[in-house]
C-alpha cells in the first residue's frame, strides 16, 4: 500500500527532493488516516531520497520502531541506530515475498518515492494508494506516480472535514 501527501498539482516533493512545504501542516489533523494506517503496517519500502532526508531531519529516534524496513539505494548509506534496516540494490519483485513474510497478515508500506512506487506499480504488486491532497501548488517536483496508468482505480474511502487542510483519498488497484 503507498500512502502518501501530494500537491493540488501532483507533486510529492520539491524539484530538490525537498518536503518542507508539507511540515506547515498539522499531521494529526482529524480527518488523516495515518494513525489507524501505521497500525497495521508490518513492513516498510522505502527508498534511498526518502531515507537521506529523514536521517537529515534527525529529531530523535527512528519513527518507525522495530518495522523491519527496506531501503531501496545503490549506495552505501549510514544506518540509523535502533531501526530495523535492510538495504538492498535488488528489483522489487526479488524482495517483495521477504516484505510480505516480514509483514505477516499485516500491510507493506511504499513510503515516498513516486518513482519506487512506480516499480512496485509496474509488477502489479501495489494494492491500494491512499494519498493526501494538499492545498498548495509545488509547480514541479518529484510526481505523485510518474507512471501511465489507464486502467481505472476505484475510490473505497474519501475523507475530509470543513476548513482542514487535506482530502484523504483511498483507491483500489483491484
Amino acid at each position: 500500500m503507498y500512502l502518501v501527501a501530494s500537491s493540488l498539482d501532483g507533486f510529492i516533493a520539491t524539484e530538490d527532493h525537498d518536503l518542507d512545504w508539507l511540515l506547515q501542516f498539522d499531521p494529526h489533523e482529524p480527518t488523516n488516516p495515518y494513525a489507524e494506517f501505521i497500525e497495521n503496517v508490518g513492513a516498510i519500502a522505502m527508498g534511498a531520497r526518502t531515507y537521506d532526508w529523514l536521517l537529515a531531519r534527525d529529531e530523535g529516534g527512528w519513527p518507525y520502531g522495530a518495522l523491519p524496513c527496506w531501503v531501496f539505494t545503490h549506495h552505501d548509506r549510514p544506518r540509523k541506530d535502533g531501526a530495523n534496516l535492510h538495504f538492498t540494490e535488488a528489483d522489487v519483485r526479488e524482495v517483495h515475498a521477504e516484505m510480505l513474510a516480514a509483514a505477516g497478515d499485516r500491510d507493506v508500506w511504499l513510503v515516498g518515492g513516486g518513482e519506487l512506487v512506480g516499480q512496485f506499480l509496474d509488477h502489479e504488486l501495489v494494492d491500494a494508494l491512499w494519498v493526501s491532497i494538499t492545498p498548495v501548488l509545488l509547480g514541479s517536483g518529484a510526481p505523485l506516480l510518474p507512471r501511465r496508468r489507464c486502467r481505472p482505480m476505484h475510490v473505497v474511502d474519501v475523507r475530509h472535514g470543513p476548513g482542514r487542510p487535506f482530502v484523504h483519498v483511498l483507491y483500489s488497484l483491484r
